[in-house]
Order: C-alpha cells, then structure tokens, then sequence
C-alpha cells in the first residue's frame, strides 16, 4: 500500500505559516527518536554552538519526523522513499540537510550501510562537511560512535562501519553507486550537467535492494528556466503536492502560487509575503536583512531583479532577461494564450503566412506560423523546430534543455538531414489545403540555405509555387520587422502558446545597434539558439503587408 503524500491545501498553509508536511501514519516513536537525533547535534557556525533544537527550524524537524517515522517496523521498508525540498537560500538548506544525513547514519542498522551527500559545486560539498564534522567535534559521545577523515571527507560509524561520504557531485564517480540513504544538495545546477539525469537513474536503481533506502533533494529555484533532471523532479513534486500525481515522493515546496508569481502586480515583491515561503525565518534569516538586498538588484533593473528572487523567494523564471536583450522580451511573458495551439490557430484565423529559418547540422530549423484572427485581426503565432540529432552531441550544454523542449512536442529530433524539411512542407501543405495561405508572398525563408526548402516545397504532389515563396533578406533589414514585433506585442496585437521553447528563444536573443538599427542576429546571441524567433521575423515581413488567403480572394471574385 502506497501513502498518499499529497498536500492539497499547501497554498492555506503557506499562508498561515503551518506546516507543508501533510497528516500521515507515521511510526510516532522511530519519528521522534530521529527528531531527538537531530535536536542534539550542534550547530558549529553558529555563536555559541547552540543544538539544533535550541536553534533549528520546527519546520525541518516536520520533515525529519516524517523520513524517519516512515519506516515500517516489521519490514523496515519506508513508505516515504524520497524527498523533494524546494527551499529558497539563507534558509539552512545545507546546514539542515547535513544534518539529516549525520542523522540516518548514526540511526542506520545495515552494516557497512554505504551513504551519500553530494553537491554540484566543490564549496557546498566543503560547507556540508564542515558542518558534519563540526557537530561530531563538539560532541564526546559522537566523536567516540564516529571516525571523521578529513581528506577523503569520509564518516565512518565505528560500530556498523557504515560511511557517509561527501563529494562534488560527478555523473561518473555516482553512477553504479550502491547507497542506502543520499542527499543531492541543488539539484537545479544538475539540470544544466549532461549526463545528470543517466547518473540520477541510475543512483535511484542503485536503492532498489535496500527496503529502507531514501533520496534526500534539497535545492533553491533554478537562476534560469528549469531544465534537464531538476524540471523532471520539480514537476513530479508539485504533481504529488497536488494530487494528481502518485509517487512515494514528499513534496515539500516553499513557492507561491503560480497566480502570485504571475500576477501582473507581482505581490511577491512586497516584504509583507515573504515569510511565506521563509520557513527558517528568525532563526537564520530576517525580512529586515533581506530587504536591502531586495532594494539593490531592484534598483539594477528587472533582470537582476529576477535573479535575486529566484534564489531568495524561489520565483520560477521563465523567460531569461539580460541587459542587452530584445526589447520585445519585457512583453512576451503578457502576451500567452494557453489555449493556442496549431489547430486552435488555423480554425480562428483569415489568412496565414509561414516563415522558416534554419542553419547547419548543429542549428535549429526554426518554422513560424503566424496567422490574422478574424474579428480581432490579431496576430497569432505557433512555433517549432526540429534539430538533428548531432546537435545533442555538439552542444552538450544544452541539449537537457533541447530534450525538456522535445518531450513538451515543440522540437523534433530527426535522424537524417531531409526530414526536417519534409515536416516544414507538410505543416505548410496542411495549411495551403485549408485554403488560408496567400497566393503570393506567403513563405518567407531565410535566403541562407534556402534551396533545400525551395525545393521541397515545390516538389511533384505539394503544389507550392515560387511566387508564395520569398527569400527574406536578414541583418539590418530586418529591422523593420523586429520593430513591428516589438510594437505588436507592447500593444497585445501579438498572442502566442506560452512555450518553452519559445521562451527559452526569446531570452536568448540580443539586441545589437548597428546605426539607426537594432539587429537581433546569429552571431549577436553567440552560440544560444533564436532560429524560431527569427522565423518569427520573417512570418512579420509578410504579415505586415497585409495578405489575403487564396480563398478569402475566390470568394470576392465570385460575389
């Protein structure tokens, strides 16, 4: 029989300050003898070496109540196999969950028990050792059970010669690891290491012969839009948190409601709301040291801004915002209708142009489509790109991302060159069937590496012709183009799905002036991908000119 961990009325809680850890059929006496563990470890930074339970967090001690009282007595197997803490930082996220782990080992039975904590960055790991090591100093009694050594950052339980090992996390060194307890510490930098989610499978397969095996993740917001293992985690947590999920996960997220962090108003940016998601609040933080953090990145502007509230107030960001980016990024993010998909667009649109632009082999081939709504006369847009499959090799730092936007259905992978264009001509085919694209002017394609589409879509059987297909010069006589982007989104006149994908684009392009014009370029945002946004552009210099469908021209000629 599986608990259900779910929290249903998490947002209630947050609010007033109880507990995100739900009411369940706990071991009260294995939970409050790992509670009383926890409670005598010292805190070796701070003043005067205080307990944890003179000092910790209540908050935290819910959670190690539940880990622990989990476990049943009979069969030893626990019923909570993981945790998933999304807590934001300056709360004792590392401190806290070193402890945690100090806490398995000295409660562990298994001889030889082998256990983990491992962080991605070197200086989290030496902060989580210090911390272990810190609390077995100050104890008589711990450092007799326990032998620290130091230059293998390695505890070892003299009794059950269990050991608890501590380590920059590497995919490599934790792959075909056999562990009875392990605790990733930020899981949202793993999202960004290749190969991380390969390591994460195969640590959790690593827990399969162990009944009493857990898997601690403690981490803070992702500083970008999640990605890789981390989005994976995350949305399976607020899955189980919601209840529409099954999983032997707890979920325990100090976020805000998606309607807070959405809110055109940003209430989230008013001190009043932050204990909210501050469980550790006066204990290792106060509202009054955090405000003038606040204040600073504020005054830096919005993309600084997000980036603090994304570590501090655990703000998801969905759309990257850099100092030199495209002016139009500051109203994408107003401008999603959810409901927007291909189908939606065809059926409420009067005319639609398609715009394409792709590169080589480690590029996207990026496709627009973008329609006029009837009625209203805005400007629709879906999108989607298709990449080969060399490019998850070539660009190894993004291709968890490529994968993220791969699994939503906004790219497609091909295996051979060819295949992409072929889909491009269907989509195309698809919508000149339904008797909406112009007769002239209604494909416009990036006039580098234009021939293979040409001739595609020209091809026996597709009944595209050269006049409903124009090269769209780029550089700086895009400009024109660019600009009525911006402006059509500023005015809400430009509505698009909301996608990752899209997003993730959008933030990666940068604005370069060159004369009187602002260029968004290839070569502008380096190496980070904007091939759908481009298209975006051309579907732009076409739409602009205000076409009319074949159809919509047949049915004048006859009235």
């Amino acid at each position: 029989m599986t608990w259900d961990l779910s929290c249903r009325d998490w947002a209630a809680r947050l609010k007033a300050g109880r507990t995100l850890v739900p009411e369940l059929p706990l071991n009260a006496i294995e939970g409050d003898r790992a509670v009383a563990v926890l409670n005598r470890l010292r805190l070796a930074d701070v003043t005067g070496t205080p307990t944890f339970g003179e000092a910790g967090g209540e908050w935290f001690r819910d959670i190690v109540r539940a880990m622990f009282g989990s476990v049943d007595p009979v069969t030893k197997a626990r019923m909570i196999r993981e945790l998933f803490l999304l807590v934001p930082k300056k709360n004792s996220k590392t401190t806290n969950g070193a402890l945690l782990m100090l806490t398995a080992l000295l409660l562990n039975q298994r001889p030889r028990a082998p256990f983990l904590l491992t962080a991605p960055f070197q200086k989290t790991a030496d902060e989580a050792f210090s911390a272990i090591a810190g609390a077995i100093a100050l104890d008589p009694v711990l450092e007799a059970k326990l032998h620290v050594r130091d230059h293998l950052k390695t505890i070892v339980h003299r009794e059950t010669q269990a050991n608890l090992q501590i380590m920059t996390f590497d995919p490599k060194a934790v792959t075909g690891k056999k562990v009875v307890g392990a605790l990733i510490d930020e899981l949202h930098v793993l999202g960004k290491i290749p190969r991380a989610d390969k390591a994460m499978l195969q640590l959790r397969g690593g827990m399969q012969p162990f009944p009493e095996a857990f898997l601690a993740i403690i981490t803070t917001q992702s500083d970008d839009a999640p990605a890789g293992v981390f989005k994976d985690d995350l949305e399976k947590a607020r899955g189980v948190r919601d209840g529409t999920r099954q999983s032997a996960m707890l979920p325990v997220l100090y976020e805000y409601p998606e309607a807070m962090q959405r809110d055109p108003t940003k209430p989230w940016r008013d001190p009043i709301n932050w204990p909210m998601v501050t469980p550790n609040l006066g204990l290792s933080i106060d509202i009054e040291r955090l405000k003038p953090a606040f204040a600073d990145e504020e005054a830096k502007g919005d993309a600084a801004l997000r980036l603090w509230a994304s570590q501090h107030l655990n703000i998801e960001i969905g759309l990257a915002l850099h100092s030199d980016r495209w002016a139009g990024a500051d109203f994408w993010e107003a401008a999603v209708d959810p409901t927007l998909t291909l189908d939606t667009l065809l059926k409420r649109c009067e005319v639609v142009v398609v715009g394409i632009d792709g590169g080589g082999l480690d590029d996207l081939l990026g496709l627009c489509v973008m329609g006029r709504e009837r009625d209203t006369r805005k400007w629709l847009i879906w999108c989607h790109a298709w990449a080969h499959e060399i490019v998850l090799e070539r660009r190894k730092d993004i291709a968890s991302r490529l994968l993220d936007f791969q699994k939503d259905r906004d790219l497609t992978v091909v295996k051979r060159p060819g295949d992409d264009v072929e889909m491009v001509a269907d989509i195309v085919c698809r919508i000149k069937a339904a008797g909406l694209l112009p007769e002239k002017q209604a494909i416009g394609v990036d006039t580098a590496g234009i021939t293979d589409i040409v001739d595609e879509l020209t091809a026996p059987g597709r009944d595209i012709s050269m006049e409903q297909i124009i090269g769209v010069s780029q550089g700086w006589r895009l400009n024109g183009a660019i600009k009525t982007t911006e402006r059509k989104l500023a005015g809400g006149e430009l509505i698009h799905g909301g996608r990752a994908l899209m997003a993730w684009c959008v933030g990666n392009a940068k604005s370069e002036p060159k004369g009187n014009a602002d260029l968004i370029t290839k070569s502008a945002s380096g190496k980070a991908k904007v091939d759908p946004l481009m298209a975006v552009f051309d579907c732009t210099t076409l739409m602009a000119t205000n076409p009319a469908s074949a159809e919509k021209k047949y049915q004048i000629f006859v009235v």
